[in-house]
């Protein structure tokens, strides 16, 4: 039995076994410093992680993975061209990005449910191709509808000699939006795990008084945890791995939120339907659910929270490209959600940032591993590009595989 379940594990979890080996063996060879390791990775993962969690709900609704997060980024980034018109500055900026992002992303979020629920069982090429032609719409308006229909006053937005919006939008200027949401609250590592600590400590034991089930043991055992945890990164050790880490305590304190929203959803009625319908949509009609409108409340949301890790991302670079920042988005996104674990019928907050982690730790490491083992850093370029599409081609092999249900001969008897 123990052999069967370990063989079960290694099955459910090879591409992050897979992923595990080639970011060992990449950092043994890239020639990076862990504290550098450390200080890259936090930076990616304070971009990536919102717009990876925003994936789990379509996925818990039977979906699969919502490739039309694209749309979702193209609305914030419209959003993004309007405040920079409008000349709104700083982090108010950034909220009325925030808030100009909601309505157009559930508008397409909402039309975009409406198509796929035309495509049952096709989702994810659905998703895939009405992101190709909202790339075009999105040009359009870009390219012709901006400074020609719409009038655009500030001449940095349009490009020189001609009409249309400019291929870069710089977010750093003085007064812009750019790093307003990491510039808020910074703590060193040690710091911020305090921070962390205490607030999920908070959340443990309301949670523990709340409830009908009292388990002083379990309750005991996770705040032991948390204070190991806090000890251990107080280690001189520990301190010089992260030396060179200032956590944005805004962008993961919005993180974490986000992981709370996914778990008390889930808790909830339209969060039970999800679930429902993720597992036979059959089953649930005949309950009395309404599948077709549960399906279009769940892209609608991720479409929306994809819109809002887009905003994180570009404003944490500071810049972004007009017409090609949101092309990869729901790729990468999908590619990072897989490595954690999860697949195209379930996932969860933890495969999601696990994933992001070990995704974009290879993207750190390979240049340079390929780079020291054949002299060629466009060599890692390749392998992590191969790598992505990879990963996507597998989890969709693999949940093939699975859905195939072996058939069972019928038992011959000699009863009459």
């Amino acid at each position: 039995m123990a052999k069967k379940n370990w063989r079960e594990f290694v099955r459910n979890n090879v591409v992050t076994i897979m992923f595990i080996v080639v970011c060992a063996v990449c950092m043994a060879f890239s020639g990076y410093k862990p504290n550098y390791v450390m200080y890259e990775l936090f930076g990616r993962l304070s971009r990536n992680a919102f717009i990876v969690l925003a994936l789990i709900i379509p996925i818990v609704a039977g979906m699969g993975i919502n490739f039309a997060i694209t749309i979702g980024a193209m609305a914030a980034q419209i959003a993004c061209i309007l405040v920079l018109e409008w000349g709104i500055q700083g982090f108010g900026g950034f909220l009325v990005a925030a808030a100009l992002t909601v309505p157009m992303a559930s508008v397409f979020g909402f039309l975009i449910g409406k198509i796929l629920n035309k495509m049952k069982g096709q989702e994810m090429i659905g998703g895939m191709i009405l992101g190709y032609f909202a790339n075009g719409l999105y040009q359009l308006l870009c390219l012709f509808i901006f400074d020609n229909i719409i009038p655009i006053n500030n001449p940095d937005l349009t490009i020189k000699g001609s009409k249309g919006i400019a291929n870069t939008m710089d977010l750093s200027k003085a007064g812009g939006m750019g790093g307003t949401l990491e510039k808020l609250w910074r703590l060193p590592m040690a710091q911020a795990t305090l921070v962390f600590a205490a607030v999920i400590a908070l959340i443990l034991i309301i949670g523990h008084v709340r409830s009908h089930r009292k388990n002083n043991r379990k309750l005991s055992m996770q705040l032991s945890v948390l204070a190991l945890v806090c000890v251990t990164m107080q280690l001189p050790i520990m301190k010089d791995l992260f030396s060179m880490v200032q956590v944005p305590m805004a962008t993961f304190g919005i993180v974490a939120l986000l992981c709370l929203f996914n778990v008390l959803l889930m808790r909830t009625r339209l969060g039970q339907q999800f679930r429902a319908v993720g597992q036979n949509r059959t089953v649930a009609n005949a309950a009395g659910i309404n599948v077709d409108k549960v399906r279009i409340i769940a892209i609608t949301i991720s479409t929306v929270l994809a819109g809002w890790g887009q905003l994180i991302f570009v404003q944490n670079l500071g810049a972004f490209q007009t017409y090609g920042a949101a092309d990869q988005v729901g790729l990468y996104a999908g590619a990072a959600i897989l490595v954690g674990g999860a697949s195209v019928v379930r996932a969860t907050n933890t495969q999601a940032l696990l994933g992001t982690v070990l995704f974009h730790l290879m993207f750190i490491l390979a240049p340079a591993a390929g780079k020291n083992l054949f002299g060629d850093a466009a060599i890692g370029e390749y392998f992590r590009v191969f790598m992505c599409y990879g990963v996507i081609a597998l989890a969709l092999v693999m949940h093939a595989w699975s859905s195939v249900a072996p058939k069972k001969k019928p038992k011959l008897t000699d009863k009459v």
